[in-house]
């Protein structure tokens, strides 16, 4: 029997098969675990991709003695593993909700090419068959044979699934957060036909700006805690996952200063078992390797729906949600294409209730409002449909004034940039500055300003809301605060950054926060013997914050030392927020250096490769921000009309 017809006999007797391997639910168990294992049968099977490589697939279709029933097909394609693998252990959630296992879809789940227990070789972020480097193609069935990237696999496998796969109605629809937010996106391109509706979460659109840096600036700990066991190579195909790195102390800010210079690394730990870590020490800039792995450029030709998600203090993935509507928006014109963004962690919507993160407390039950009256309605309305098929351009929740709101355009078309000055004092202002004058602080790599209070070995989630004032009483951190605002100021968008500066070396970060600060008003009381101040009282919330590495002012694909002593203008954006300062706050910026060890240490004397640097180019400095009428420090708030 040939090959590829034993195999679509073997696939289709795995798809047939009723609910052999359901167990009777345990009474200890979770009822949405239990409710998965007695509504949905398991299967496993391995597809063929057009240039042969096969891919593990894990299958989960509703028990139905109704041959007449049809569903819809909701895919997660993944580097994280399908697990658990065998016909005799389930997954305990299928769906991004509990709803959607309950409505009943066909669930699969993919191991991406090179990873687990799919063939092939694993190629981070895989550059897309149209990028400089690799020959043009389509998704079509007469493309190459040998040219494949994460499209053509993704239509690969819904072609296979739409003609092999029992109870299937033909329509398809796909999902993922994160790294699987970067295979619904690469799906979408050139789409199948059968996929109609793509929920990109959190996706990585360009790793240069997603994750591993900030406007160039390294993440230090998310790359090397991902890396040491994500990184390793794959050599067979497998089940099991590497182990992650045992840090030898779980006080994160002294292990990544002792750690020293980043070509440390390598050297003390990786020891050369890392290719990317390899990749990234070589490709410091902006330069052909990271290019090409920019997504943004090839999102065209979709024809199915899209719904991007992200989560306003996302600190792994905000820039991909935000970067990946826009250019689906400007490049499929004619398609349905939303985002939401609420007030979640990385991947919260699906985690928890979306109640609260931190010191931030939004009122209610958030991402559970997400998923029951925008997420299943998408789907649902696609795959099925089922609902009206009117979904707003963008769903935003306003923090401060902790409600959800839509918009039909995004940014809001109202959005207006006002600048606020930095002026003398302190003092943050409508007024331009009228005189002169500039502030000077220091800057030392071996003391960073800490990024949070608390620093362990973990990715911390919580700093996004968190109390700036262990920061405001810093030497090294220039605080300037608006005066107490009357009326409430609402803003929606980008916040372009427009500073002037000097060092004394020849090199320097810039990083920016945009804080809310309480009222310190005293909380209620019967007896002024007795004044209890709230849980906000005088807290200075940080809403949003960024950073900018000097050496790439003028671009990052080629850096360029700073002069000493020389003002220099720098100019970034920090990622879009929607937020309401309310009346009695004041609106507060932080301009600092350092921002450890979120941000790797910048040596402050400039090397060409800041991963090859040595110990003796660490170098303290003093740093300086300029105000008066011909070098004015701004920022441009995007103000709209507020109806608080």
């Amino acid at each position: 029997m040939p090959k590829s017809l034993f195999f679509l006999t073997v696939a289709l007797l795995a798809f047939g098969a009723p609910s052999v391997h359901a167990q009777a639910p345990n009474p200890a168990s979770d009822p949405r675990a239990d409710f998965i294992r007695a509504n949905y049968s398991k299967s496993e099977i391995r597809i063929p991709m057009r240039d042969g490589v096969e891919l593990f697939t894990s299958i989960y279709i509703p028990n139905d003695p109704n041959p007449a029933t049809s569903y819809p097909v909701l895919i997660s394609r993944t580097p994280y593993s399908v697990a658990p693998y065998g016909l005799n252990t389930y997954k305990t959630r299928l769906g991004p909700s509990a709803a959607f296992e309950q409505k009943k879809y066909i669930f699969v789940f993919q191991d991406v090419r090179g990873r687990y227990m799919s063939g092939g070789e694993f190629v981070n972020m895989r550059p897309q068959l149209s990028s400089p480097n690799n020959p043009d193609t389509t998704n079509s069935a007469s493309a190459d044979k040998t040219a494949i990237d994460e499209s053509t696999d993704t239509f690969d496998t819904i072609d296979y699934l739409v003609k092999n796969l029992p109870k299937n109605n033909g329509r398809v629809g796909q999902w993922g957060i994160s790294y699987p937010g970067f295979y619904t996106s690469a799906g979408a391109i050139n789409s199948h036909p059968a996929l109609r509706a793509v929920s990109p979460q959190a996706p990585i659109a360009d790793w240069f700006f997603d994750d591993f840096h900030r406007n160039g600036a390294f993440v230090l700990p998310m790359a090397f805690n991902f890396f040491s066991s994500f990184g390793k190579p794959r050599p067979e195909p497998t089940t099991e996952s590497p182990p992650g790195f045992q840090h030898p102390t779980r006080d994160g800010y002294q292990f990544f200063l002792d750690l020293g210079p980043l070509s440390n690394v390598d050297k003390l730990y990786f020891k050369d078992e890392i290719p990317f870590w390899n990749d990234l020490e070589n490709h410091p800039n902006y330069d052909a390797f990271w290019q090409a792995r920019n997504l943004l450029p090839h999102l065209k030709n979709i024809q199915a729906a899209v719904l991007t998600v992200g989560g306003w203090y996302d600190t792994e993935d905000l820039y991909g949600p935000l970067a990946t509507y826009a250019a689906i928006e400007k490049q499929n014109p004619n398609i349905q294409n939303s985002l939401v963004m609420g007030p979640w962690f990385h991947g919260q919507w699906t985690g928890d209730d979306g109640a609260k993160l931190g010191q931030a407390d939004f009122g209610f039950a958030t991402s559970l409002w997400f998923q029951e009256h925008v997420l299943l309605p998408f789907f649902e309305h696609h795959l099925r449909g089922n609902g009206t098929g009117y979904f707003h351009e963008m769903t935003a929740f306003e923090t401060g004034a902790n409600r959800w709101r839509t918009f039909e355009h995004w940014p809001p078309k109202n959005s207006q940039a006002t600048p606020f000055f930095l002026n003398q004092n302190g003092k943050l202002s409508r007024t331009p500055p009228t005189s002169e004058s500039s502030d000077s602080f220091p800057s030392d790599p071996r003391k960073p300003v800490p990024y949070t209070m608390e620093i362990t070995n973990n990715w911390a989630r919580d700093y996004v809301t968190e109390d700036q004032r262990f920061a405001s009483w810093r030497p090294d951190v220039l605080v300037y605060q608006s005066d107490v605002l009357a009326d409430p100021i609402s803003l929606a968008g980008s916040i372009p950054i427009d500073l002037w500066v000097a060092t004394t070396q020849s090199d320097a970060d810039w990083v920016v926060k945009v804080i809310d600060v309480h009222p310190g008003t005293l909380g209620p009381t019967s007896r002024r013997s007795d004044p209890k101040e709230s849980a906000n009282s005088g807290r200075h919330e940080l809403i949003r914050a960024g950073v900018l590495r000097g050496r790439f002012r003028k671009g990052f694909s080629e850096p360029i030392a700073m002069n000493p002593n020389e003002p220099t203008r720098i100019q970034f954006e920090l990622n879009d927020l929607c937020h309401t300062f309310g009346r009695g706050h004041k609106i507060m910026i932080h301009v600092q250096s350092s921002w450890f060890p979120f941000i790797d240490r910048n040596p402050q004397k400039y090397v060409p490769n800041i991963f090859q640097a040595q110990q003796e180019d660490f170098t303290p400095a003093t740093h300086t921000l300029f105000q008066g009428p011909s070098k004015p420090s701004q920022i441009l708030l995007p103000v709209i009309p507020s109806n608080l």
